[in-house]
């Protein structure tokens, strides 16, 4: 009885106690005749945005009277099918200790999806006995809708049948709870062309700048602006109404922007404020944008506070001194009232053609494949017309890129960055298992366009070799390279070029700092490492001989390498040996007495960060390095330094 007609999907036979109470409860549950509350319960459809051929999220949420407790729920839901499909339905409240629950499962929330005919059926009873009622405020679930790729640019409706008891019942422990419906209006855009997309491929990595002031083109949204009050966390506690968010589509870009309420921030930082965070979910694919005003981002970098924005795509997680006001103001001018400069943080889905780019760059690379589509992260300052794109940073900033469901996070290799010649190159990466969806940590010195790839690699001559998981790790990661066809080499010796070149791909530095230019006697123009070279330093790794040479292609010692390491630990905050720990360190190896005075203290460093353990209680240092040796010294540092 309780199916509409001519759409009737098979329930299973266990649901059918579930179903029961559900659209029977009277027999269950104590129910006075005819009884109405005073004031409705109200059900909200989000009003959304969405491309063709993407997905967006529509929260449902559940808006009660205090004296009502609503027990039992049951809707369904119809669709124009030749636009937009349904992709699945989250519970948000399923109530007790129910747990998560999916198509079909046999728990007290079930629901059933039917994409040919347009509908979706939810149904939720809390078999509790009244125990766990929905709260007075609460989302109840979350549909996550896709506007199939043909769709036109237009508005469609979630609709209800709300005269069918059959389609729409809510059902409370005295009466049958009367409720209200609003929204579910759902706008549908032309797919991304590619365009409306600043920033540039393969930002040049560097730290502590910002770039020149340019002027703001403000592009005029094709879809009006919906603004709503949203939730913001400091230090972990709900701030309730403390931002709005609006989103609108510019540029066949759905963007939700999220403004702060600053004045409200900067009350909460005499309390300790360390981190402000902006949870924006239920924007599917969409940009998002959150802003501060400088006052408060100044204010925050007093207190060594950061600032997180938190997506369904990805977070980006930037410590306010990282933003650098002081830099921005000097670009727009010291009189510039700061609470009038706006500070925009975003995570934005790349631009086709970025996206064509990493394609065909992945198709140069033997074995190599994009897992999940690239993402912009970027810092804007903005002030009467000008911008200042904050591009670069004195330390490694965090940001992370969340995987499709379904997309194993172990098939990640690496993070990479697309070059302006057109090459990907490695950042340092992480992934992080997850219990519905994995992610990939990002650490760079810079912001940019983030790819996520899949490029196994293996050489036959270090199959049986003491370095293979080191080597092959880092080949995989696009930092080592093969001699030949399948082959490592392990045992040959490097040479100094060489060495700076693998260090440099392994801390994801691929241009210089600055622009000041080194001079080495030896360092020809045009030769592979002049870039190399030109970068370490630039980040003060390598200084060259007294004689103003370089000798790029020296063989390295292990003393020389593990100096240019040491200066590298400084760049990932490892801390180095002082002198009493220098002496302490280096004593216990037989050829202590070996190691120069220029040495100690880098060599008793990689010591102390366990980077080298010597061999047969010798370290050796003014033996030449090997292949296998830099590979494992390289990696050891990237993941003492929590970057791999």
């Amino acid at each position: 009885m309780f199916q509409p007609k001519k759409k009737r999907p098979r329930i299973r036979k266990t649901m059918s106690g579930l179903i029961a109470l559900t659209l029977l409860s009277s027999l269950v549950l104590p129910c006075v005749a005819e009884a109405e509350p005073m004031d409705p319960s109200q059900v909200k459809f989000a009003d959304v945005s969405v491309q063709a051929g993407q997905s967006v999220h529509v929260p449902v949420t559940l808006k009660q009277p205090d004296y009502s407790a609503v027990t039992a729920y049951n809707m369904q839901i119809d669709y124009d099918s030749s636009v937009l499909e349904i992709v699945r339905i989250t519970p948000k409240y399923v109530g007790g200790n129910y747990p998560s629950i999916v198509e079909n499962n046999e728990s007290n929330f079930h629901y059933k999806i039917d994409d040919e005919a347009g509908w979706v059926r939810i149904i939720w009873a809390d078999l509790t006995a009244g125990e766990h009622p929905v709260p007075v405020e609460q989302q109840l679930f979350d549909i996550e809708v896709k506007a199939k790729s043909n769709a036109a640019p237009g508005t469609k409706k979630l609709t209800v049948n709300r005269e069918d008891a059959e389609n729409w019942s809510f059902t409370n422990v005295d009466y049958e709870n009367y409720t209200v419906l609003s929204g579910g209006t759902i706008t549908i855009t032309a797919a991304n062309s590619g365009g409306g997309n600043s920033g540039s491929p393969g930002s040049s990595s560097g730290g502590g700048s910002v770039s020149p002031t340019s002027p703001v083109v403000t592009p005029v949204p094709s879809t009006p602006a919906v603004t709503k009050g949203v939730d913001i966390y400091v230090n972990g506690q709900k701030q309730e109404q403390s931002a709005t968010a609006s989103t609108s589509t510019v540029n066949n870009q759905v963007t939700t922007t999220v403004h702060v309420d600053n004045d409200k921030v900067i009350n909460q930082i005499g309390s300790g404020l360390k981190t402000l965070l902006l949870p924006i979910t239920g924007t599917g694919k969409g940009a998002v944008v959150g802003e501060l005003n400088g006052k408060l981002v100044k204010t925050m970098e007093g207190s060594n506070a950061e600032v997180v924005i938190q997506t369904d795509s990805g977070t980006y997680t930037l410590p306010a001194n990282q933003i650098q006001v002081d830099q921005i103001l000097n670009q727009f001018g010291s009189t510039v009232p700061l609470e009038d400069i706006t500070i925009q943080i975003a995570i934005v889905p790349s631009a086709t053609s970025k996206q064509t780019a990493i394609q065909a760059a992945a198709g140069k690379l033997e074995n190599t494949t994009v897992i999940a589509a690239p993402i912009d992260f970027e810092v804007k300052a903005i002030w009467n017309g000008q911008q200042v794109n904050v591009d670069r940073f004195n330390s490694y900033v965090e940001r992370s890129i969340t995987l499709p469901e379904g997309v194993d996070g172990s098939k990640i290799t690496t993070g990479v960055v697309l070059q302006p010649d057109g090459s990907l190159l490695h950042v340092p990466t992480k992934v992080i298992k997850g219990n519905v969806q994995d992610s990939a940590i990002i650490n760079s010195l810079t912001n940019s366009t983030y790819a996520l790839i899949f490029h196994p690699a293996t050489f036959s001559d270090v199959s049986s070799h003491w370095s293979r998981d080191d080597v092959q790790d880092l080949a995989s990661r696009l930092i080592v390279q093969g001699t030949g066809e399948n082959v490592f080499a392990p045992d040959r010796s490097i040479t100094r070029a060489e060495f700076t070149a693998v260090l440099l791909r392994g801390l994801g530095l691929h241009s210089p700092r600055s622009t000041e230019a080194a001079s080495f006697t030896d360092v020809k123009t045009g030769s592979w490492y002049e870039d190399e070279v030109q970068t370490a330093v630039s980040y003060g790794l390598i200084s060259g001989y007294a004689d103003d040479s370089f000798r790029p292609n020296s063989e390295i010692s292990r003393a020389e390498a593990l100096t240019i390491v040491s200066r590298a630990m400084k760049l990932v905050g490892l801390a180095q040996a002082d002198a009493s720990e220098t002496t302490s360190l280096l004593s216990t190896y037989s050829d202590s007495a070996k190691v120069q005075a220029w040495a100690a203290e880098p060599v008793a460093s990689a010591i102390k960060q366990e980077l080298v353990q010597g061999a047969d209680g010798k370290l050796m240092s003014d033996a030449d390095i090997s292949r296998a040796q830099s590979a494992a010294i390289v990696k050891r540092l990237l993941a003492k330094a929590g970057l791999i």
